[in-house]
């Protein structure tokens, strides 16, 4: 299975999910740079009663792989992270080294991070296959490890569940590797 290259994004690519719960919605555009991808996202919502507003940058290789993220929120909170050389980074506290065997990274508030993991890998149906991810949930901004496991079920069709067996949901995928319906949570626009 295969999806488009990360070329194809050269002119920008731009999507729009709603959020199920609480209200919200997100715009988010995907370009091919020099040197890899770019994702730069709006989002406004509400979770758990509290109202936000948020954007949120994702730079990664030609393959996914996040370089640096920063999120930033309309009341000033930021999050600023990188990872260099297996390492990540955090602008204010230096080397996180709870962070290094995460890869990848997962945001609370948008789907477009389960992208992350589903392009960077080769995908057969039947596959399936662990994650430690750097997970930022919205509400306290404060990173945890989390582990998530992704399963290939047909081209273009992925299982997530968190590992602990918590919560799955079936992800249909576009070519480009967007999730189009993400049950309970967002829906593409």
């Amino acid at each position: 299975m295969s999806f488009r290259p990360a070329a194809s994004l050269a002119d920008g690519r731009s999507v729009r999910w709603r959020a199920l719960e609480g209200g919200g919605l997100e715009h988010l555009t995907l370009r091919a740079e020099a040197d890899g991808v770019r994702a730069d996202a709006v989002l406004i919502g509400e979770r758990d009663g509290t109202r936000y507003g948020a954007t949120y940058q994702i730079d990664c290789g030609p393959d996914f792989a996040v370089r640096a993220f920063l999120i930033a929120t309309t009341d000033g909170r930021r999050l600023a992270m990188s990872r260099r050389g297996g390492i990540w980074l955090d602008g204010e506290r230096g080397h996180v080294h709870a962070f290094d065997a995460c890869l990848d990274i997962d945001l609370s508030a948008t789907p477009f991070t389960n992208t992350l993991p589903i392009r960077r890998c080769a995908w057969e149906p039947g596959q399936r296959r662990s994650f430690t991810m750097l997970f930022v949930p919205f509400d306290s901004f404060e990173p945890v490890v989390t582990e998530q496991v992704y399963t290939c079920l047909a081209p273009r069709l992925f299982r997530f569940e968190t590992a602990d067996g918590s919560f799955t949901a079936e992800l249909p995928v576009d070519e480009d590797g967007l999730v189009l319906d993400y049950p309970t949570l967002f829906q593409r626009l």
